[in-house]
């Protein structure tokens, strides 16, 4: 393949490399290497290897304790573990940056450039459905798959944007503990993994990316909390978006320090010598770039990559917090399809505040639900007829002027157990609704692609639940659910969305549950979506964007 590289590419790579270039010229005709990430939010690495058939064939990633290699040839991406969130397949280097990131419970953390969503959900998996997440791209094309993606994954505590960093700069200031910036880039890293990165290097000149990131870490700089920490990692190569780039925010902000990476795993250190005089910077400071590190294909097993860690001074101050508390009261968030009113609740208590005139709200609700499902790619929900007869078992609207998270609740009650006790808040938008984090913020004036964990939308006096509520749900907090193996026909025959019959006694069934109605179907103990059960039959609820074509 290294025949196909471009001239310019090569001849700076062999200045940059000295002796290592050949090394570095051969790692394009070696053999690629796969991963996966386990997702932490659904089980460990030891019990996914027991329920795998691939458990016995892969080997683990050194820098990333839920990364997996596996072999060639293996389609993890067409078996029912990947259609339940089990794992998300990713290049082994790109697990990095996250490990650095040092994510722990209830913190608040940014992934400020996230599609499509692969580092989004590692994120998630370390915070174990504590504190907050906001994942944004400000592509609206891409926002498809990181929603979809993060949806995949069961995270109840993520917020997704699609907006630029100085909108979001305006409405989070220092208000993070964690950000990541793994910043759009030449892409010289992935080459060897796509063909088509050559052409888009071609076209895409470094300065205009080395531009682009300097902005990019001027509004992520004004997000951070005193004391946070911020990772800034690229793909690529290229010192003028690498060293370069640290040396020109460390001159520009000097309440942040390098903080210093050991280059293990065959992790070479960065050079300060390829920043040395790009920006005025006092000696110790210029040295500590040494501190970063280069994830270089001919040393390690994966692909091209480059990572810093950055510390804000000092500590977290009291006044960051103030304005949170009022964010439980009524906001209006720009959506693409314009300002909405929003009714907001505990998810633990009352309701805050009644609803504006429901002619309004009808009107932005069909605004709403027609532009959130063009931004996510998913299918919109169908209107039946009869929807408000309560057939399938669906929740009621027995006055007419129940409120979509009126109508959420009393879904709930009668088919997850103890929905209430989960933390967040409600909050609906026209028709949908949301569970956010409690502590988010008024996202005023965003544009926002998912404003919480989507369980469902009220259509026509009855709740009707999304499959990324099925998705973020552990089998136990439904009243009925069933189970099959991942190998069992039935299963297959599910996430290709047919119709299925079964046993009363496959399945599983908590006191009190209704005779029929929603089900949610496992396999291997873990959800892949929604049925609808009655006298044996379960109705295929599957959205046709997540089946097994």
């Amino acid at each position: 393949m290294n025949g196909n590289l471009p001239r310019n590419f090569t001849e700076k790579m062999e200045k940059l490399l000295g002796d290592e270039f050949d090394s570095f010229m051969s790692s394009y005709d070696a053999p690629r290497v796969y991963g996966l990430r386990i997702n932490r939010l659904k089980l460990g690495v030891e019990q996914w290897k027991k329920l795998s058939d691939m458990g016995e064939e892969v080997r683990e990633i050194p820098w990333a304790p839920d990364g997996l290699y596996y072999k060639e040839g293996e389609r993890p991406g067409k078996h029912p573990h990947y259609h339940a969130g089990l794992y998300y397949i990713q290049e082994p280097s790109a697990m990095a940056p996250v490990e650095l990131l040092d994510v722990q419970p209830g913190q608040r953390v940014l992934d400020l450039c996230a599609a499509p969503g692969g580092k989004s959900t590692q994120i998630a998996g370390k915070l174990q459905g504590s504190g907050v997440l906001v994942t944004n791209d400000n592509a609206r094309e891409r926002t498809k798959a990181l929603a979809k993606n993060i949806e995949l994954a069961g995270v109840r505590n993520a917020v997704v944007l699609n907006d630029e960093p100085a909108a979001i700069a305006a409405v989070f200031p220092q208000w993070f503990d964690r950000i990541l910036i793994d910043a759009p880039c030449s892409g010289e890293g992935m080459f060897r993994k796509d063909d088509s990165m050559i052409a888009e290097w071609e076209k895409h000149s470094i300065e205009k990316c080395s531009l682009m990131q300097r902005d990019i870490m001027q509004h992520a700089a004004a997000m951070l909390a005193p004391g946070g920490r911020m990772v800034y990692s690229t793909c690529t190569f290229s010192p003028e978006e690498n060293e370069q780039q640290i040396a020109q925010f460390l001159a520009e902000h000097e309440d942040f320090f390098v903080e210093a990476i050991y280059p293990q795993h065959g992790w070479r250190a960065g050079r300060a010598d390829l920043a040395e005089g790009m920006a005025q910077l006092d000696e110790e400071r210029l040295q500590s770039i040494q501190g970063t590190v280069r994830l270089w294909p001919h040393l390690i097993e994966g692909e091209g990559h480059y990572a810093a860690v950055l510390r804000r001074s000092g500590e977290r101050t009291s006044n960051i917090e103030e304005g949170v508390a009022a964010s439980v009261k009524r906001q209006s968030v720009q959506s693409a399809g314009g300002s909405l009113k929003r009714e907001v609740v505990p998810s633990s208590g009352k309701r805050q505040e009644k609803k504006q005139d429901h002619r309004d709200e009808r009107r932005a609700a069909k605004r709403q639900t027609r532009n959130d499902f063009a931004n996510t790619g998913l299918e919109r929900p169908a209107n039946k007829k009869g929807a408000g007869s309560g057939r399938d078992g669906a929740a009621m609207n027995p006055t007419k002027e129940a409120s979509p998270i009126e109508l959420w609740h009393q879904y709930a009650e009668q088919f997850a157990i103890n929905a209430r006790s989960w933390p967040g808040r409600v909050v609906a938008f026209g028709s949908r609704v949301y569970i956010q984090p409690a502590e988010l913020p008024s996202l005023d004036g965003l544009r926002v692609v998912r404003a919480g964990w989507y369980v469902g939308e009220a259509i026509r006096g009855r709740f009707e639940p999304s499959h990324p509520l099925a998705m973020g749900l552990k089998r136990d907090e439904a009243v009925r659910s069933v189970n099959w193996r991942s190998s069992d026909e039935q299963t297959i025959r599910y996430l290709k969305g047919e119709t299925l019959f079964v046993d009363d006694s496959e399945l599983t069934v908590h006191a009190g549950a209704p005779s029929k109605g929603y089900i949610l179907v496992c396999t291997d103990g873990f959800p892949i979506g929604w049925g609808k059960y009655a006298a044996g039959m379960i109705k295929n609820e599957l959205p046709a964007g997540w089946r097994w074509m």
